[in-house]
């Protein structure tokens, strides 16, 4: 048994701490709000909750501003990157009560350089590995113990004592056989914000498919996607190669803009991140106005950015809504009868006897008047512009248009 410490006890601390707790270690826990764990010993304070720990985990966020969310456009924000003031606060406060025999692991996401620069000075009394995560929200604690891979970073890349301590523990915990990437500090805060950015890129990519798919006619993107997820040698494996909502989540839109930022700090004279954010506004302006073309009373299946997560951080959902609004629609409750219902997500079930037109992204949906996006083939392409001509007008009564105006109200099936 090891004792453990994490300070931060929230949507990636808690559920990180608690499956540790139960594999049968001692874990400790603080957070500034009062917090509850059957699992886990809830500590007080800082000073408290890192005696006599082995490993004590940093696990608090470093925040953006809330206009860079991702829920509405960003591309024409300046860049800017995250906020490390609380993580600095608790290191600096965890650093003077620590020895050492003890090692400090932040799991916190950062830019390149940050813990060299901002948090390695403030660390004077105790050992340190940077150790951030790779986890979605929904799947934390599966996450934490079948991980792709663990980054563990080390002053110069190297595998200290400390770094192979903590391999020591992750392999008694893991019920996978994840490989460990060790590399410096400032190798693991790249991998760890790259791949965040591999996978926006390659969203973006796919969604620019059906958007030509949209433009072109007669083209299926789900045909073209399913012949280049197998095309390994060259590109790369299936995962993110269906088409249809864009990227969202509390890392991904983010992670980017910060990156944007990372690229003005270093003048490297170009900006991926900058169009990669700008294709995610523009393909969400693209839905809203294909959706539009069907009615003007909109339902969204779900505010939310994944399924099953209550969490509308970065969501592409709320991002288009955004655009519909934009362009004269109005975001109605499913209740209150829309013109078209939009499925957010591949699993969002619709009633059978809805009356308008289900929007499918995902083009999965079975049924009549259904438009799926991103399948212009002859047969569908026709049935898609006929399924326009279902709602005579766009004009809208005074009762048409009381409360909708917002987010899905109380209805979500």
């Amino acid at each position: 048994m090891t004792n453990i410490a994490f300070i931060g006890f929230g949507k990636l601390g808690k559920p990180c701490a608690e499956v540790i707790a139960q594999k049968g270690h001692d874990v400790s826990v603080y957070d500034t709000r009062e917090v509850e764990s059957e699992y886990c010993n809830v500590k007080d304070t800082i000073e408290e909750v890192v005696k006599d720990r082995l490993f004590v985990f940093v696990a608090v966020p470093t925040p953006h501003d809330p206009l860079y969310d991702g829920s509405e456009p960003t591309y024409h924000l300046p860049p800017k990157d995250f906020n490390y003031d609380t993580v600095k606060e608790v290191i600096a406060e965890a650093n003077k009560h620590m020895n050492e025999k003890q090692t400090l692991v932040l799991i916190s996401t950062v830019l390149p350089g940050t813990v060299r620069r901002e948090f390695v000075p403030l660390i004077t009394n105790t050992k340190f590995v940077y150790n951030p995560y790779l986890i979605a929200m929904g799947t934390v604690a599966w996450d934490m113990v079948n991980p792709e891979m663990v980054m563990i970073g080390t002053e110069n890349g190297e595998e200290s004592l400390e770094a192979h301590s903590l391999i020591h523990f992750y392999n008694e915990i893991m019920e996978n056989e994840p490989r460990y990437e060790v590399g410096t500090w400032d190798e693991c805060e790249c991998i760890k914000v790259f791949y965040n950015t591999f996978i926006s890129a390659k969203i973006g990519l796919v969604n620019m498919i059906q958007d030509v798919a949209e433009r072109q006619g007669n083209i299926n993107v789900d045909v073209v996607t399913n012949a280049l997820k197998k095309s390994s040698q060259r590109i790369m494996g299936p995962s993110y190669m269906k088409s249809g909502m864009g990227d969202g989540g509390a890392c991904h839109p983010r992670d980017n803009i910060a990156l944007r930022y990372m690229a003005q700090e270093l003048n490297l004279g170009y900006d991926l991140f900058a169009e990669i954010m700008k294709a995610r506004d523009i393909q969400a302006e693209n839905m809203a106005v294909a959706i539009l073309k069907h009615g003007n009373k909109i339902g969204f299946t779900s505010d939310s950015y994944k399924p099953d997560v209550p969490y509308t951080n970065g969501s592409y959902s709320l991002l288009v809504q955004h655009y519909v609004k934009e362009h004269g629609g109005f975001i109605t409750p499913l209740s209150s009868h829309p013109h078209v219902i939009v499925k957010v997500h591949e699993s969002d079930l619709i009633e059978t006897d809805f009356e308008g037109v289900v929007f499918d992204p995902w083009r999965s949906h079975v049924g009549i008047n259904v438009v799926h996006y991103g399948d212009t083939r002859n047969e569908n392409f026709k049935e898609k512009q006929a399924t326009a001509q279902i709602h005579e007008s766009w004009e809208t009564n005074q009762s048409d248009q009381e409360g909708v105006v917002g987010g899905l109200g109380e209805d979500r099936l």
